[in-house]
């Protein structure tokens, strides 16, 4: 498994101080009053399971409680803390919803408190003193509080923080669980953290410490000064200055390392004498197009070369890419290494495993979820004798059960269909292996890496002969009825449709056609002609609607994605895609992929709700207007965003949590100018190990596999 310590140091200092981590980086059950539970509500307001997470959930905002004032001095919208003695009470009548009031007085003046809750409602006593902080109103001619968000006996005052820092919750999860499990984590901060950042910055912005800046932004109480005057917010800002400069630094530092470990992978080199290919084509009995050529070139070239590939070959739906797959295979098999092929769904995999069977002059094995008993002990051996210079599979091929004798090249087919893990999951059971992604339209994290300049890639352009345009047109879904009267004609004039729904069956918490609905209503309108695939049937119910689809049996068909690649019927010349706002754009095209593949003209019908957002709009603008699947990636990567390059999100605009969008523009720079002191872009790539600082910091951040993970495209 490769990973970035070939770039950190592994002296006994740096493992000292990471040793000291160890408690940061536990899960947030190991602190203390964080039972199972509640770590699971935490996880979901903080993005992660580590204590180190939870420090890194700023507060949304802080509220200021030293305002003490006399109940003569308090005024409607202060937010004030006061103490008095309970003077009257009066609690609800049994079983109804109305609160528990009562009268505070302190000698100048008096106020009306109301509190729902049974618990603040047992508080209040006569003759009690309180104290308590919230909000001030008005109600008619009377000064009163309701729910205070603190009411505690007048001896505890100190329990209400004069600086309340106020974090998100999510049901379940209340703001003194979140306060408590913040002041336990803010304590297994090391006191003597090295420092990464260089003391002249320090100076210069006034900056405090890491571990300080942490306890000013989660507990402003702790910032000198706090008890009076405003000297603390200019702290405050301070420490979210010096920490969102932190997050960029440790994201600047990992992109570098990453780089540098995809550039000094060592790989292997794979080369031959064209023997296998030229059997293939022959029975292929087509020449590749110049297109195919130019692009299998250009990969052949790669896996010449000593250091791992890792290209993107990009081409439109039918423009041939498995044949320059199969070629590239056949390439690795030439040089005495087994070569992967991995589609996301069955269906797509038994069509790539026939059509590699037979073209392939050397054996191809297929392996999936449904290859069972002796059929799959056959395989398995196969594939980790060497038997095997071919495998074609879904994500079975990751299963640790799988073991390759010598992998050496990695496909992976609609790769957007997969998530990093599982990329680099099979692409490490090879030493050293290539890799080579295929897709028409390729995930922005994978484009953000191209433009990195550390994946390359290559286009295939061009469609089959006689391949006509889809015309795309957008539809609000009010319409419906005008929809299915135009289908209606359709299907006397002959016409096959495909209707996509985007779930199986009825959300509660979704107003979507689900599916199964959609074809109860198909069925009542058409009659027996409409047939019902998707996911969650019994493979063998799926593949015969499939079947009676493809064969003119049934004439509509109501799919989930589950036909978004794989399916081939060029009888079929309509698509329906309902929701289309609900889909991205690689699925959008690639479902109006399933169509337009015959000789007579074709449709795509995309229907969504009349209450568009201007993200969806554009998207399916976008759709509507082109049919370029280079172009459309182009436009998915602009309105997504290029996710995280050395994280496993794909798509997505950089998510910082101690950085907001104000501060990065003013901080970015700073940060890439302390990565150009620590790893100089222009060192050798056989620079010096990090430091020991560099190296905490990159582990605080979770970017410690970033060199891993980047590898995974």
């Amino acid at each position: 498994m490769s990973s970035p310590l070939s770039f950190t140091s592994s002296s006994v200092r740096t493992q000292e101080a990471l040793c000291a981590l160890a408690p940061l980086l536990a899960p947030l059950e190991s602190l203390r009053g964080v039972n199972t539970a509640r770590a699971r509500l935490l996880a979901r307001i903080t993005g992660g399971s580590r204590v180190m997470d939870l420090l890194f959930r700023p507060p949304e905002t802080v509220t200021d409680r030293r305002l003490r004032p006399a109940l003569r001095d308090i005024k409607p919208g202060m937010i004030a803390t006061i103490c008095g003695v309970v003077c009257d009470v009066r609690p609800p009548t049994p079983h109804s919803r109305q609160p528990w009031r009562a009268t505070l007085s302190d000698g100048t003046g008096t106020l009306d408190i109301a509190v729902f809750s049974p618990w603040q409602g047992k508080q209040l006593v006569k003759d009690a003193p309180l104290a308590l902080s919230g909000m001030v109103e008005q109600f008619h001619d009377r000064l009163g509080m309701t729910t205070p968000d603190y009411l505690l006996p007048a001896a505890t005052t100190e329990r209400i923080p004069i600086l309340d820092p106020v974090w998100p919750l999510t049901a379940g999860l209340f703001s003194g669980q979140v306060r408590q499990a913040m002041t336990a984590a803010l304590a297994l901060l090391p006191p003597d953290l090295p420092e990464w950042l260089d003391p002249a910055l320090l100076h210069h912005n006034s900056w405090p410490d890491f571990a300080t800046a942490l306890h000013w932004l989660q507990s402003p109480a702790s910032i000198p000064d706090s008890q009076s005057g405003s000297a603390w917010q200019k702290c405050y800002a301070r420490a979210q200055a010096r920490l969102a400069c932190d997050e960029l630094l440790a994201d600047q530092l990992a992109m570098r390392i990453a780089q540098r470990a995809s550039r000094a992978r060592p790989g292997r080199t794979m080369t031959g004498d064209g023997a296998l290919q030229q059997q293939s084509l022959k029975t292929f009995g087509h020449a590749p197009t110049p297109g195919q050529r130019h692009v299998l070139q250009e990969i052949e070239a790669d896996m010449a070369q000593p250091r791992r590939m890792r290209r993107l070959l990009q081409g439109d739906v039918g423009a041939g890419k498995t044949l320059v797959a199969l070629m590239a295979m056949l390439r690795a098999a030439e040089s005495g290494a087994q070569a992967a092929l991995m589609a996301p769904t069955e269906i797509l995999a038994r069509q790539h495993a026939a059509t590699l069977t037979r073209l392939s002059p050397v054996p191809v094995v297929f392996l999936s979820g449904s290859v069972k008993g002796k059929a799959r002990k056959t395989a398995l051996a196969s594939i980790a004798d060497g038997t095997a210079q071919l495998v074609v599979g879904t994500h079975a091929l990751v299963q640790d059960g799988v073991q390759f004798a010598d992998l050496g090249l990695v496909v992976i087919d609609e790769q957007h269909r997969f998530g990093v893990e599982q990329r680099l999951t099979l692409l490490e059971k090879g030493q050293n292996a290539d890799m080579l992604l295929m897709t028409a339209t390729p995930i922005p994290r994978t484009l953000l890496l191209t433009r990195f300049g550390d994946m390359q890639i290559s286009r295939l352009d061009g469609k089959p002969a006689g391949r006509k345009p889809v015309h795309t047109s957008l539809h609000a879904l009010a319409a419906m009825e005008d929809i299915l009267a135009a289908l209606e004609r359709a299907l006397r004039n002959g016409a096959q449709i495909f209707w996509v729904c985007p779930l199986v069956s009825e959300s509660e918490a979704l107003d979507i056609a689900a599916a199964e609905a959609r074809y109860a209503e198909l069925m009542e309108r058409f009659g027996a002609v409409v047939g019902l695939a998707h996911g969650q049937q019994d493979a063998t119910l799926r593949e015969q609607a499939l079947q009676d689809f493809a064969t003119g049996q049934t004439r509509i068909l109501v799919a989930t994605t589950v036909i978004e690649v794989g399916v081939d019927i060029p009888s079929a010349t309509v698509m329906v895609i309902e929701h289309a706002e609900r889909f991205g754009l690689a699925q959008l095209h690639q479902l109006r992929g399933r169509v337009g593949r015959g000789a007579d003209a074709s449709y795509c019908l995309m229907l969504h709700d009349a209450a568009l957002g201007q993200t969806a709009r554009n998207r399916l603008t976008c759709l509507r207007d082109t049919e370029d699947g280079f172009l459309i990636a182009d436009e998915d990567f602009r309105l997504r965003g290029g996710g995280d390059a050395t994280g496993r999100r794909q798509s997505g605009l950089p998510e910082y949590r101690l950085a907001p969008e104000e501060l990065v523009d003013k901080i970015l720079a700073i940060a890439y100018a302390q990565a150009e002191v620590i790893l100089p872009s222009t060192a050798p790539e056989t620079a010096q190990p990090l430091d020991t600082a560099p190296t905490v910091l990159l582990t605080l951040f979770d970017k410690a596999d970033a060199a891993r993970i980047f590898n995974g495209g």
